[in-house]
């Protein structure tokens, strides 16, 4: 997956992050949470979101909201062609926590430019 950051703490946001992210055909990120809300917009492309034990297909411009501290990802459903989000987290000191392994990491600081 490659990422646009768009707006972060560098930029001078104080409420909010936002950036877009591009994913090849066939790729899925791993399972992971944050700890403030999400909101995610299918900007191309076809893509599943599994949320803990369910599956939604989503189709351009659906529009996602995630609650803090849900266990979720995004697959590309197509393996060939490219699919793109625009992602918004609640919070500009939004953290990712990997389900498997438990590793907590600032977003911004994932896509600093």
């Amino acid at each position: 997956a490659r990422t646009t950051p768009l707006v972060l703490p560098s930029v001078g946001a104080t409420g909010f992050i936002n950036g877009i992210t591009e994913f090849a055909g066939g790729t899925a990120i791993p399972f992971h949470s944050h700890n403030c809300e999400e909101s995610v917009v299918l900007l191309s492309g076809h893509a599943f979101l599994d949320i803990e034990d369910k599956t939604y297909e989503l189709k351009p411009l659906d529009t996602t909201f995630l609650p803090a501290n849900v266990s979720h990802r995004f697959r590309n459903k197509s393996e060939t062609e490219p699919m793109k989000i625009l992602w918004i987290y609640a919070s500009v000191s939004a953290t990712r926590t990997l389900t498997d392994s438990g590793e907590t990491r600032p977003v911004a600081a994932e896509h600093a430019k």
